[in-house]
């Protein structure tokens, strides 16, 4: 099962064996149900998840009630609710699983020991933040500048799996449409 966050991490930065086996040896293995949350919002984000198997969702509330979904995360990659993760403060999100998954997670503590420890780690982390910077700011461009229907055709581009594998009803929340309008979407391209 740790295969799979090997070949991850040795994508991302290089590592000796021993490294490896030592950083590896901070996962734990944990098995969600589908609509499992693994993280309320108020809570403290003190897990980096990654997916084995299946998939989570990111997600807050509006204050008119309504769930945004921030990012979808697919097998082969891993997140947390970042900004409580590195705050310590609670979390203005909630993680929660959009299918039955295999997860691999590290607590928040070990996480750190290793930056602090491990050179190889630390830079991980620093690949990790600086491309979530990049998803996050693009994302965030993406929905001041285009339309529904140009990021439609982006999110097809650059992420096929979130149409192709979740329901309308999260693809419409990821791209903060209603479901309505979604289908208009597909059924004019």
């Amino acid at each position: 099962m740790k295969e799979s966050l090997a070949k991850y991490i040795l994508n991302k930065v290089e590592m000796n064996d021993e490294e490896l086996q030592h950083v590896l040896s901070h996962f734990k293995h944990r098995t969600v149900k589908k609509k499992e949350i693994l993280l309320h919002e108020g809570g403290l984000s003190n897990k980096m998840y990654f997916v084995v198997k299946g998939c989570l969702r990111i997600y807050f509330i509006k204050d008119v009630g309504t769930e945004v979904t921030r990012r979808i995360i697919f097998e082969n990659d891993s997140s947390a609710s970042m900004v409580s993760f590195i705050t310590e403060n609670p979390s203005n999100e909630s993680i929660e699983a959009v299918m039955n998954s295999e997860l691999l997670y590290m607590d928040r503590k070990d996480f750190y020991h290793l930056v602090d420890t491990l050179p190889a780690w630390d830079k991980f982390y620093r690949r990790q933040l600086e491309y979530a910077y990049v998803v996050n700011t693009n994302r965030l461009m993406s929905f001041i500048t285009n339309d529904a229907t140009e990021r439609y055709l982006l999110l097809l581009k650059e992420n096929p799996e979130i149409i192709k594998r979740l329901p309308n009803r999260l693809v419409a929340n990821y791209l903060n449409i209603t479901q309505e309008g979604l289908s208009r979407l597909k059924s004019k391209l």
